[in-house]
């Protein structure tokens, strides 16, 4: 196939002369069998300059020294030179690639002992390059790269350490530890400047990359791009590509391609130029042109098209995009595709029809368009025709499509543009293209006033317009409104003043833009109906009809209700063909519309009893009818907002009275209950709600503001029944509001003397058992809980203990176990508020116990020995308890420092001065306490 003439495909085709063997460098081999085999293209190191001596004798001399002496030091600095200097002349000289291997064999032995000794004249970081060398030209690859690890570690800012990076990174590569040659690539990337050596590490960055599998590739890519940017950074850089970088360049195009192919194909393209902060690239052509090239060498013929067509999508105005283009022809006609060939012409011609895209191209390229589209056009037309003779509608359709685009293109290029033009619509017509075919029969209606059959055209591009509104001419992609028509018949108005079906057209649009509910149009033209002497009675009708419209909608409701009775006065007069019963009944409910409106506006302006006049006035206009209805309701409401409570009351309770089933009856209770709250009657309101909570689902919302009423009107009978009747109802709370209510309903039902242990133990239970918490639950379910542990702790106090005595004292720690437990929920509830008591409290649990214990009688069968070892006995177990208390009471004491002095402090502190009086029966109390982290000093 044909293929765009680009200079660097010129370029990639120059073979590169034959470098010089260096004694170290890096050489690659070309692709494998593989796409894992694939290695990049040969890397050559550049010379540096010397001054303008000659480097072939003073390495004679060099190399002269070197043979002659048998100082270690001194042939390995002569070494050194000479390697300088034909590093930096670029110049064969000095000793042979064999000699030289057999030089760094006799001297690596002298390197390892120079570096052992740690003492040389010379740089140490030029010393372990050279080791480095020899044991590479030696064979010794991995001590070869030891060294210049070595060398990159000691002497990271020696000039020599880039070079040891990229050999690094290179022997790393040739092992196959590719992410380790990527790692190394990158450091010496980001340590050095521009240059040669940072391009070539970059292009062997992408290898690395590209060499770890597919889900490198990104990175990979991205490498490459900008390795292209280095090579070419400017449009001019294609024309002077170095012969050296000929094969590098090609290559880098030829590994991009192949990933991208091997992945998303031209999308992975786009999206690796695209990249954000990506620059744009001069040479993207180039890069899609060789991915076409490669997928229609392997017969991938719509691979290698979606490519083509994926630059032109790239860059559709690059100065290749013609070729690009009639390169797809190209690609189908190789492929024996007819069909497939002509889409590809079209495109071109699409791309090209605008007229500054068509004056970019050049005078054959121009010749081609207009060839391309004259050959479209009739093959259209005609497969359009013969498709209708056929009976394939639709696909007749379509070919008259393609043939008047065609033929519109070609019109504008054209001085009989008219015929084409009016052709053009023809078939746009005939393919259901109503708007191309409207914009065709507007262009030659209005474009040439010499134009005969100008009057025509433009009428039936009005009536185009007009069934693609009414629907009989409408398509997705023709769906004209009443703007689009008004404008055509102003349009067809301006040119054709005298036309006789003016007339009939206004009256059309004035029904239509009342219809449309644009007032200002509808006003307009119904303006213009009804002042048109030819305009018949039912033309009138339609313009009284709309001005009335817009003075409703517009507020002017004085003007819309004279408008009203004059549309009704129209539709009695002899020449009208009459109205229907349903129409005149709409009319006069829009007059009775209009009379609402008015009281609406007086109410909204504070005219109450003007407002209340216009709203009883409606049921005369349209009486029992619902707007009546509904006026009666806005009359009570009226008052209602205007805070006139009495008479709203009796308003509403007289409309519930007259309306009981209307819908608007429903929120007759909650706006009384408004009144009554308003009003300051409370208790009717929360009466009101109870009667509203009868007749529905879930009365509870109702009951609850009624109970709150009540509350409020202090009403506590009627508040507390409620609030018994919801708890039994509801067990538990499902959100943090309604626990808070519940436990406010169990708070205050205690206050108002319901003293029930149920209550107390369920306002307890809840909290703790409850995820939502307030400052006022917490601390009314802390008082709750101590006293209910005062009851358990009288219950305690109350067990005697008697014979047998483990069951009664086994009784009786179960009732302690059950006074402490309250005390400690009543802490965690009410944490430090209530810590000082519930101390004080736990503490006279244990210091009971231990009473009870040595109070307990002594069985009567025993002597007296046995009544003193049991009495012994009884101490032994009181003891522990006493010091529990002792300790929980201390406990309390200490408290003092951190939260101050309170009354159960200081009760505890009586009860220490009893149980220890020779520690606190004292005048002076304040001490410094250590304090113990112990529940019940356990």
């Amino acid at each position: 196939m044909k293929r765009p003439t680009f200079a660097f495909l010129c370029l990639v085709q120059l073979t590169a002369p034959a470098l010089a063997q260096e004694s170290f460098r890096v050489e690659l081999g070309r692709d494998g069998e593989t796409i894992g085999d694939m290695r990049p293209v040969f890397l050559k190191f550049e010379s540096r300059p010397l001054p303008a001596i000659s480097p072939a004798e003073v390495a004679r001399r060099y190399q002269r020294l070197f043979d002659s002496s048998d100082e270690p030091e001194v042939r390995i600095d002569a070494l050194n030179r000479l390697t300088n200097i034909r590093d930096r002349s670029g110049q064969d000289v000095g000793f042979s690639p064999e000699e030289e291997a057999r030089v760094y064999r006799e001297v690596i032995d002298s390197y390892e002992s120079i570096l052992s000794r740690g003492s040389y004249s010379g740089r140490l970081d030029e010393l372990l390059y050279q080791m480095a060398k020899a044991h590479a030209l030696t064979g010794q690859a991995g001590q070869s790269i030891d060294r210049l690890k070595q060398l990159v570690g000691l002497y990271p800012k020696s000039d020599l350490v880039p070079e040891a990076r990229f050999r690094i990174a290179e022997s790393a590569f040739s092992a196959g530890d590719y992410a380790e040659a990527e790692s190394v690539y990158l450091t010496l990337i980001e340590s050095i400047e521009p240059g040669p050596l940072k391009t070539k590490a970059g292009y062997m960055l992408g290898w690395s990359q590209f060499k770890q599998g597919p889900s490198a590739w990104e990175r990979s890519a991205e490498t490459f791009l900008s390795v292209l940017d280095e090579f070419l950074p400017t449009p001019d850089s294609i024309q002077n590509v170095e012969p050296s970088s000929v094969d590098t360049i090609d290559d880098t195009f030829r590994v991009l391609a192949l990933m991208a192919a091997r992945k998303q194909g031209p999308e992975s393209l786009l999206a690796w130029l695209e990249l954000e902060g990506a620059p744009k690239r001069h040479w993207a052509y180039l890069l899609f042109d060789r991915l076409a090239d490669y997928y229609a060498i392997r017969g991938e013929f719509e691979a290698s098209v979606r490519a083509n067509r994926a630059f032109v999508r790239h860059s559709p105005d690059h100065p290749m995009t013609p070729l690009f283009m009639a390169q797809i022809a190209e690609v189908w006609e190789r492929a024996g595709e007819p069909s497939r060939v002509r889409e590809a012409r079209a495109d071109y011609v699409a791309m090209f029809g605008a007229a500054d895209r068509y004056a970019t191209l050049s005078t054959s390229d121009q010749q081609r368009w207009q060839q391309f589209s004259r050959r479209l056009a009739d093959f259209y037309y005609e497969r359009g025709a013969t498709a209708f003779q056929n009976g394939s509608l639709e696909s007749g359709r379509a070919a008259f499509s393609t043939s008047a685009q065609y033929y519109e293109e070609l019109a504008e290029r054209s001085e009989s543009d008219n015929a084409l033009l009016r052709l053009a619509g023809d078939a746009r017509l005939q393919s259901g293209e109503y708007a191309a075919a409207l914009s065709d029969f507007q262009q030659a209606a209005y474009g040439n006033k010499n134009y005969e059959e100008a009057d025509d055209a433009g009428w039936a591009a009005v009536v185009l317009v007009r069934e693609g509104v009414d629907g009989s001419s409408r398509t997705p992609e023709f769906q004209p409104d009443l703007a689009q028509l008004s404008e055509e018949a102003d349009r067809f108005e301006e040119y054709f003043a005298g036309d006789h079906r003016l007339p009939g057209l206004t009256a059309d649009l004035a029904s239509r833009w009342l219809a449309a509910g644009d007032p200002e149009r509808a006003l307009n033209y119904g303006e213009k109906t009804v002042k048109n002497e030819r305009a018949s009675a039912t033309e009138r009708y339609a313009g009284w009809l709309a001005i009335a419209n817009v003075r409703q909608q517009g507020g002017e409701y004085a003007l819309a209700e004279r408008a009203w009775n004059r549309v009704l006065d129209v539709s009695e007069e002899s020449t009208f063909d009459g109205v229907e019963a349903d129409e005149r009944a709409s009319i006069r409910k829009q007059l009775a519309t209009a009379i609402y409106r008015q009281g609406e506006q007086a109410a909204t302006r504070g005219d109450v009893a003007i407002a209340v006049d216009h709203f009883k006035r409606v049921g005369n206009a349209l009486p029992n009818s619902d707007i009546a209805i509904r006026g009666r309701y806005d009359a009570a409401n009226t008052l209602l907002k205007a805070s006139e409570w009495s008479t709203a009351i009796n308003e509403l309770r007289l409309f519930r009275q007259d309306f009981p089933q209307h819908r608007l009856t429903e929120e007759v209770s909650a706006k009384l209950v408004h009144a009554y709250v308003a009003s300051g009657q409370p208790v009717s309101a929360a009466r009101e709600l109870m009667d509203a909570a009868e007749v529905v689902e879930n009365p509870w919302p109702m009951k609850l503001r009624a109970a709150s009423l009540f509350h409020q009107a202090e009403d506590t009978a009627n508040r507390n029944r409620l609030y018994r009747e919801y708890l039994v109802a509801h067990k538990s709370a499902n959100t943090a509001d309604q626990h808070l209510e519940m436990q406010t309903m169990r708070y205050r039902l205690i206050q108002s003397g319901d003293e029930s242990v149920d209550l107390q133990q369920d306002l307890v239970d809840q909290e703790l058992a409850s995820q939502w918490h307030s400052d006022d639950t917490l601390a009314w379910a802390a008082r709750a809980s101590l006293a209910l542990g005062a009851r358990a702790a009288a219950t305690f106090a109350g067990i005697e203990l008697s014979h047998p005595l483990p069951a009664s004292l086994d009784q009786k720690q179960r009732a302690l176990e059950i006074a402490r437990q309250r005390f400690v929920d009543a802490e965690r509830l009410g944490g430090e508020a209530v810590r000082s008591e519930s101390l004080y409290r736990r503490a006279e649990l244990y210091r009971v116990l231990a009473k009870d214990l040595m109070a307990s009688s002594v069985p009567s069968d025993l002597n007296e020995l046995e009544t003193m070892q049991y009495q012994m006995l009884l101490e032994e177990e009181a003891f522990p308890f006493e010091e529990k208390a002792i300790r929980l009471h201390s406990e309390n004491h200490q408290r003092v420092a951190a939260r101050g002095y309170d009354a159960w402090i200081g009760k505890s502190l009586g009860v220490l001065a009893k149980l220890n009086p020779g520690r606190y029966d004292r005048s002076v109390r304040w001490m410094t306490w250590r304090l113990e982290v112990k529940d019940d000093a356990g």
